[in-house]
């Protein structure tokens, strides 16, 4: 399962998606998010959903490539699910003695539901398309007027791009130690839930020892090809807009338009 988290690797292929600008992807990830949190409606989320389903379908990312990546996410959203259903106050829809199902609470639990695997896939969508350079420079850029408050934009931009790139890398270590521990006869299904979490602890000493170290190897890396972050820095490729990038920016917007107007006028 721990390979199947899809946030924060890239899928190569070429698309549209891939070829626009990272700021490009940035702006549309962060709307579209804001778009799911102001929508309440049907309306609103079928909307989002044809959008995202457009996304996916102009990214070339194989459709069972990103459900294969809401597997991680199924434990979370099944307890953040359960939690609203059965504490949400209101009409009870359903009781069992003092313990009610509400249909305010299967309203919220549904929206919560959809929110949060439209998030996810937007979200990964944003990485498995775009380079950890191409991220970071866009990263860069965005943010470029905090450099008026002394914000030092290009090691945020590089630290943030590092910690999201790394998430498939210590996945994939942990994978790796977990099976190594399971064939010394390590057993982390059996047992209650102290039992459960005390058997953790031969997986998560290696793992943080291999995170130092990678953290250091990169930090040799980085130092042995004379960085010294941002000031100065020039850019082998710039970031230039073009025709498709304004487009897409115009896309975006008729989608928020759209998406809150007719959340609003059909709720």
């Amino acid at each position: 399962m721990l390979r199947d988290i899809t946030l924060g690797q890239y899928y190569q292929t070429d698309s549209i998606i891939h070829r626009l600008d990272p700021r490009v992807k940035l702006v549309t990830t962060i709307c579209f998010i804001i778009t799911l949190f102001m929508v309440k409606g049907f309306a609103g989320f079928i909307i989002g959903a044809l959008f995202l389903a457009l996304i996916i379908k102009l990214s070339k990312v194989p459709f069972k490539f990103m459900i294969r990546g809401m597997k991680a996410i199924i434990f979370l959203l099944l307890f953040a699910v359960v939690f609203n259903l059965f504490l949400t106050p209101g009409t009870p829809a359903v009781a069992w003695g003092k313990i009610s199902i509400t249909w305010e609470g299967i309203r919220l639990s549904a929206t919560l539901a959809v929110r949060l695997v439209m998030l996810i896939m937007g979200s990964s969508i944003m990485t498995l398309t775009t380079t950890p350079n191409n991220l970071t420079d866009g990263l860069e850029k965005l943010m470029k007027p905090l450099r008026i408050f002394k914000v030092p934009v290009h090691e945020v931009a590089m630290m943030m791009s590092i910690a999201l790139r790394f998430i498939p890398i210590l996945l994939e270590e942990t994978d790796k130690i977990m099976k190594a521990q399971i064939a010394r006869g390590a057993d982390f299904e059996s047992g209650n839930l102290i039992k459960k979490a005390k058997s953790l602890v031969p997986l998560l000493v290696p793992l943080f020892i291999s995170a130092f170290r990678r953290a250091n190897d990169l930090a040799m890396a980085m130092e042995a090809r004379c960085y010294r972050g941002g000031d100065n820095r020039t850019k082998m490729k710039p970031l230039v807009y073009k025709t498709h990038d304004r487009i897409s920016y115009l896309f975006v917007i008729i989608y928020m338009v759209v998406s809150i107007f007719a959340d609003r006028l059909l709720l």
